[in-house]
């Protein structure tokens, strides 16, 4: 394998979608989740949790966070 300081712009571009492919290629063998969409909303919709009422909005931590 070449020295990437010594690759050509081309030469980096090739490694870098020959990685990719790979990765891709991995990933698509191992997937096994076989949900549909609306299975993979509804679960997202269990799992969101919803902040008690009354609870600071996330601007009202940023600006506690930048007050400090």
């Amino acid at each position: 394998m070449a020295n990437i300081a010594n690759m050509t712009l081309e030469d980096l571009k090739a490694l870098i979608a020959e990685v990719v492919n790979e990765q891709m290629s991995r990933w698509q063998s191992s997937e096994s989740d076989h949900r549909t969409a609306d299975q993979v909303l509804a679960t997202m919709d269990k799992l969101r949790w919803t902040p008690p009422v009354g609870s600071p909005s996330t601007i009202d931590l940023l600006r506690e966070d930048r007050d400090r």
